[in-house]
């Protein structure tokens, strides 16, 4: 098969020169997260991220929402590897899902891999080939693509941006970074090798846009280590900081300030267990022996000896400091004693979430400390002029704004002609959108099956706009089942109807509405007289028909009606 694709690229300089390099965004356009981008030349594919993103408010009991990937099982045979920026959700969050189908090798930094891996043990996904990679490397993709990896600034160890070489021009894709020239690591972006791609030449620059929006540059990551410092030498009690188990930097911070304040530190939430001990195994988090213990510890030790690091900072319900909060932990309860730091900013759609937790915490007397007080968090996303310093250093031919909602990348396009852009050369594209590019032009040409896959439990997509439409029926409504007992030789009704009623009415208060529904259905029986079997679907429509009818003029409310026939 290699060497027939080798014969392929060998046909000759004018079949070369036809040829087109394509991108097909699956993801992280017009949306915060699910970021996923599909580039194709000639017989190869490769994937940059495969991530995930929160169920949205109306997709009630959905746990996940993964990328549609119709268009890549499709080609399965021509994937010829997934290539991961870094190990937020939103970038490895989906990796099990696909990977089970489309078991590619994988590319990615140590930490990236190490998150990506315990992903698949937990799914029991096996023979996936993950292959770890550093800043400088260059790894050569199906016969297509030399990925060169640069070393990237982010709110996660083993961030990097791509410089993916093509037969028709080098992309820059950045992944999600912030310029921090006082890193945690002490690393700092490659802004170097950047420029150097510049002069060189490149084709195409994808740069992400979450902070689009925020003029300047975004605080380093050590700010908010100062203001741990500070705070933490103000506590008397207890100190719980809330934050995202990904952010290893920040939980560094953490317990360097714990260290400094001769305190024990103490992990909670499952995700924080998991990510600081994979981080702990490949050197990323370092915590002095002696400083880390058990949550069944705590009673052990003073207040004042005491912090712990928990997950919840998007105020998720069953999360370690939601539990806390509204004193369902089993092992720690919020007091007025405590200073509860949170260490975050909600993600668009958490800020009643965060803020009822936030409001929880006040209640109890708790000095609660979140951004609008003091400087907890800092952004990893790149604001304006960290931008344009990317867009100076490679002087892209095209630009693609990726990773944010739409008005992110409108102001991103804006941005890239105000530094002098041709407007033909600045695109904004939808996902599923493709995008076809040779040196001299950028045409969006057609588009590939796309959207989103919801998870719920174990189920993969068996959860659809039918299901969901039902879900928000029955949370907004209620239900009201309606039973009938049919006698199997006679056909006729021997018991019922009986009404029972979920999320509607309380029964013992509705007597004149229940009575009103037999009735009702007692009328839509008589006119059947005889049920047969092969009559149910029908009666069991005229019943809900003539049931929603009645109670919609009753009390103007429109329950979910399910007619239920027992044969006996």
């Amino acid at each position: 098969m290699a060497s027939n694709r080798r014969g392929k690229s060998a046909r000759g300089k004018n079949a070369q020169a036809e040829k087109k390099l394509r991108i097909i965004p699956l993801g992280g356009l017009g949306e915060i997260g699910k970021n996923m981008t599909v580039l194709e030349y000639d017989e190869d594919i490769m994937v940059v991220d495969m991530g995930s993103i929160f169920p949205k408010d109306d997709m009630p009991g959905v746990d996940l929402v993964i990328p549609d990937t119709l268009y890549l099982t499709k080609n399965a045979d021509r994937v010829r590897a997934f290539v991961i920026t870094h190990g937020h959700e939103d970038h490895i969050g989906a990796s099990p899902y696909i990977l089970k189908n489309l078991p590619a090798p994988v590319y990615g930094t140590r930490l990236t891999l190490a998150l990506i891996e315990h992903k698949l043990k937990e799914h029991k996904v096996q023979g996936i080939q993950l292959n770890v990679v550093e800043p400088g490397d260059v790894v050569k993709v199906g016969d297509s693509f030399q990925v060169e990896f640069l070393k990237g600034s982010h709110s996660i160890a083993g961030a990097v941006m791509l410089a993916i070489h093509t037969p028709v021009g080098t992309v820059v894709h950045t992944g999600d970074f912030k310029i921090d020239y006082t890193p945690i690591d002490g690393q700092i972006c490659d802004l170097g090798r950047l420029g150097e791609l510049g002069r060189e030449g490149v084709l195409l620059l994808m740069a992400e846009s979450t902070n689009v929006e925020r003029p300047g540059y975004t605080m380093s990551e050590k700010k908010v280590g100062e203001t741990f410092m500070n705070l933490f030498g103000k506590a008397t009690g207890r100190i719980i900081v809330a934050q995202f188990a990904s952010n290893v930097h920040r939980v560094q911070q953490v317990v360097d300030a714990t260290v400094r304040y001769n305190r024990k530190v103490c992990l909670i939430g499952r995700s924080m267990l998991n990510v600081s001990k994979v981080a702990v195994q490949l050197g990323e988090l370092r915590i002095p022996e002696g400083r880390l213990v058990s949550v069944d510890d705590l009673d052990r030790y003073d207040d004042n000896e005491l912090v712990v690091i928990t997950t919840g900072s998007q105020g998720e319900p069953m999360s370690g400091l939601a539990r806390m909060a509204f004193a369902e932990h089993k092992k720690l309860e919020i007091r007025s004693s405590d200073m509860v730091i949170i260490s975050a900013t909600p993600i668009p759609g958490n800020e009643k979430s965060v803020s009822r937790v936030i409001n929880q915490l006040v209640r109890t007397g708790a000095n609660v400390i979140y951004e609008a007080i003091e400087e907890v968090h800092v952004s990893g996303h790149a604001c304006q002029e960290e931008l344009k310093l990317v867009h100076a250093l490679t002087r892209p031919r095209f630009f693609i704004p990726v990773h944010g909602e739409y008005r992110h990348l409108h102001h991103h396009a804006n941005l890239a002609r105000d530094m002098e852009m041709a407007e033909d050369r600045v695109r904004i594209v939808e996902t599923g959108d493709i995008v076809e590019i040779s040196p001299s032009r950028m045409n969006v040409v057609g588009s590939v099956p796309s959207g989103e896959i919801l998870i719920d439990g174990l189920g993969i997509g068996d959860v659809g706009t039918v299901v969901l439409r039902d879900r928000r029926h029955l949370s907004q409504d209620g239900l009201l089942v309606v039973i009938l007992a049919v006698e199997r030789e006679s056909g006729m009704v021997v018991s019922g109807p009986d009404i029972i009623s979920r999320g509607f009415v309380y029964m013992r208060e509705a007597d004149e509405l229940v009575e009103g529904t037999r009735s009702v259905t007692r009328s839509v029986l008589n006119d059947f007289g005889r049920i047969d079997p092969g009559d149910w679907n029908h009666v069991k429509g005229d019943v809900r028909d003539a049931v929603q009818k009645y109670i919609y003029d009753q009390i103007k409310r429109s329950p979910m009606i399910l007619p239920v026939i027992v044969e006996v």
